[in-house]
């Protein structure tokens, strides 16, 4: 998996093995910079009320694909609990999509520097 940040957008491009793993037709996922609310390295809690459509699961091993969550439809490509790199997103196609990337808390930071308003200082006259 690599991911690659644009001016406006954050994009995961996946490996063939990833797509079939995931069975995701496309390579590229694409994330608005703007719709991103939160990043972490959290994982979101997992119940037995999740629908895996379509996707698969091994625990301990994997958890790749499409879920339906109370939060929203996510996309999970997770192989190292332990390497997560996890997005919240407003108003797009997947609300949350987590990640096991190499480096994910170089790239948390990559992206909240992204996502933050630049701060604005004001003079008093």
């Amino acid at each position: 998996m690599q991911l690659t940040l644009t001016p406006t957008t954050l994009q995961i491009h996946l490996t063939g093995q990833e797509r079939l793993w995931a069975f995701h037709l496309g390579c590229l996922i694409e994330v608005p910079l703007t719709k991103i609310t939160r990043v972490t390295t959290e994982l979101p809690v997992s119940t037995w009320r999740e629908i895996r459509a379509p996707g698969t699961y091994l625990p301990g091993v994997i958890k790749a694909g499409t879920y339906y969550t109370e939060r929203g439809r996510e996309f999970w490509y997770v192989t190292d609990w332990s390497s997560v790199l996890h997005l919240e997103i407003q108003d797009d196609y997947y609300q949350e999509i987590i990640l096991t990337v190499a480096d994910h808390l170089t790239w948390v930071e990559r992206i909240r520097q992204r996502i933050s308003p630049p701060i604005q200082f004001s003079v008093d006259t």
